[in-house]
């Protein structure tokens, strides 16, 4: 059936055997796709009923679907004329792993980060409202984003407006690591146990089977049960600020999901429904393990194992591990992470050190101000943290530790570009808005050897300092490796040139390596800097070197707009440096859409071969076209 569906509505039109048989069809595209193309898998397979539910009951895309972060919506795209483009899923010009208002009009609202559903949802209905119409909007969240404070105000101001909307709570109990704090321990004693879910679908099935009074006396029964919870404990939290709770529901149950969604589309109040699905459901695999299966590679279905061979280290491990060996000697260092425990790496100092080891939930901004408590009163704190998910906590970064120039790292990992998971995630901003922040030092290695020595540097450090760094950790070699002490705000020359300096930073510093062979190759005399430090620079050797060559080059995986780059020229500028030409190359100044690394650097400009193209370029304009 899935191919032949091209409109949500064709759903109103199935009998619900048909609609569980099509749930089945679902679950093996998922599994099929992810596992050739990567992305997230638990968390769709885990709303397949409940999101063919809401089709059956809401008429989108008049009425408004928002999908908290997102990165559940494939059975969304499935379900609205999507189908044929599936298996572009993820790739370059392909679908995208998240809502795309420039992909379908099913798709009202572009989110990637967590906790923002609610709000975009509150404003849609506000403009409804407003223009009086009569469109229904649905906010879909996670119980893994109740652990982030923007629902709370949003849940505040919906419950208090009375404007007719309907939230829709799925609680599989986990985000991308295992949910923590009040709120989820909350949850628990709402969730029915597996045991009473079964008996009551015994007691419904038997039910149904008696001749005219079966179903009745069950409706009867389903509605009493939700006035006694009502009285007693259910959902007190959520209709204590203004919210009709219905539930807890069961999320595989499709036929009981229409029901109770029909009496949240005709309630005209603020609803609440709460949904219980299993995170990873019809692929075993997922289902042990929903945590390794949240975002995935490409992997094999039978055996559930990665399809690449690439026995690349994340950088965040190696730096996890850095760090256990350091705690183990000194008690003041501690690590903080929101929510992201497996992505960022840190579960081996959590396993060795779980007294130090604090997840706050997807909580950015509670996780910095919280380090800055530790730090001014004694501990050595790292928040390890998506660069991305950093841009959450600018305020308390500057206000609550920059300014009191605490000793706070922060290890911000999937820094520059991501790959298949898009605009909402790359990591191509921090060194534009962390570069104005008085009192941070900021550092990105070019390998894992340098990753190792910042961290040792970072605890000698009585100031906040930022170390950025991508996923996959690359390892130069020993023949690169820095045989330089590591010292705050200290570049080094790596190869020396005549015509033209490239001072890289990162991953960037070994394309400029090999661009610059290139260039020697095409008479071109190209030097490198790794210029470790984005903040101090080192102006003694910059000036040095810029001084003494006709083109200037800076490399960067970030926004051109802030970056090292326009450091550079700065101070160039300011010391009366005026080279003829200067090209700052980083990501250009608009979001960058997913695919392979590869073929974004390519498209931003930043392949080796794009590098000596626009180099070779700017030196024939310096010499008239006659180099």
């Amino acid at each position: 059936m899935l191919k032949d569906i091209q409109s949500p509505a064709q759903l109103k039109e199935l009998s619900l055997d048909q609609l569980n048989a099509l749930a089945q069809e679902i679950r093996d595209e998922l599994i099929k796709t992810v596992s050739e193309n990567g992305g997230h898998l638990a968390s769709n397979l885990g709303i397949v009923e409940l999101t063919i539910a809401m089709h059956c009951v809401f008429d989108c895309p008049e009425d408004k679907f928002v999908f908290d972060v997102g990165h559940q919506s494939y059975v969304h795209k499935l379900l609205t004329g999507r189908y044929e483009r599936f298996e572009t899923l993820r790739r370059e010009g392909g679908l995208s792993g998240f809502p795309d208002a420039a992909e379908s009009p099913y798709d009202c609202f572009v989110a990637g980060h967590a906790s923002t559903a609610i709000s975009a949802a509150l404003g849609m209905a506000r403009t409804r409202e407003i223009m009086h119409g009569q469109n229904r909007v649905v906010a879909v969240v996670g119980d893994g984003a109740l652990t982030g404070g923007m629902c709370y105000e949003a849940l505040n101001d919906a419950g208090q407006s009375e404007i007719p909307m309907t939230v829709i709570l799925n609680d599989n109990e986990m985000s991308i690591s295992k949910n923590v704090g009040a709120l989820s321990r909350y949850l628990n004693g709402l969730r029915q146990s597996k045991g009473y879910r079964a008996f009551k679908r015994g007691v419904r099935r038997w039910l149904e089977k008696v001749p005219k009074i079966g179903v009745p006396i069950f409706r009867f029964i389903e509605k009493l049960r939700d006035a006694l919870k009502s009285l007693v404990i259910d959902g007190k939290f959520f209709e204590a600020l203004g919210f009709v709770y219905l539930g807890p529901i069961d999320g595989h149950d499709i036929k009981h999901l229409i029901r109770v969604l029909r009496r949240a589309r005709d309630d005209r109040r603020p609803v609440l429904v709460h949904v219980i699905t299993q995170k990873g459901r019809g692929y075993r695999p997922a289902e042990n393990h929903p945590d390794q299966y949240h975002g995935v590679a490409p992997f094999y279905i039978d055996s559930g194992k990665r399809r690449s061979s690439d026995s690349t280290a994340s950088c965040g491990k190696i730096a996890a591990h850095q760090l256990s060996e350091m705690a183990d000697a000194d008690i003041r260092i501690s690590v903080i992470s929101a929510a992201m425990v497996d992505g960022t790496g840190m579960a081996e100092f959590q396993q060795r050190h779980p007294d130090r080891f604090f997840d706050v939930g997807i909580a950015e901004e509670h996780a910095v101000t919280m380090a800055a408590g530790m730090a001014a009163t004694g501990m050595k704190p790292y928040v390890a943290i998506y660069s991305t998910f950093l841009q959450r906590s600018y305020d308390q970064m500057l206000i609550d530790v920059c300014r009191c120039s605490l000793p706070v790292t922060f290890l911000l990992d999937h820094a520059g570009f991501v790959g298949a998971d898009g605009r909402t995630h790359q990591g191509l901003f921090d060194l534009s808005f962390m570069r104005s922040m008085p009192n941070l030092v900021i550092a990105a290695p070019r390998d894992v050897r340098e990753l190792k020595k910042l961290i040792d540097l970072s605890a000698t450090m009585n100031a906040p300092m930022a170390i950025r760094y991508p996923k996959d950790g690359l390892d130069l070699g020993a023949g690169l490796a820095s045989q330089m002490p590591m010292e705050v705000g200290k570049w080094e020359l790596l190869s020396d040139g005549e015509d033209v300096m490239i001072f890289a930073v990162g991953p960037m510093v070994q394309i400029a390596m090999q661009a610059a062979i290139e260039l020697m190759g095409r008479q071109v005399r190209a030097g490198v800097v790794d210029a470790c430090f984005i903040k101090p620079m080192d102006e003694e050797l910059l000036l040095k070197k810029a001084a003494g060559v006709q083109l200037v080059v800076t490399l960067e995986e970030n926004s051109v707009i802030g970056g090292l780059g326009e450091g550079v020229a700065h101070v160039l500028s300011e010391r009366g440096v005026n080279n003829r030409r200067m090209l700052i190359l980083g990501a250009p100044d608009r979001f960058v859409s997913h695919a392979r690394i590869s073929q974004q650097r390519h498209a931003s400009g930043l392949s080796r071969e794009d590098i000596c193209r626009r180099i070779l370029e700017a030196m024939d304009e310096i010499h008239g076209g006659e180099r």
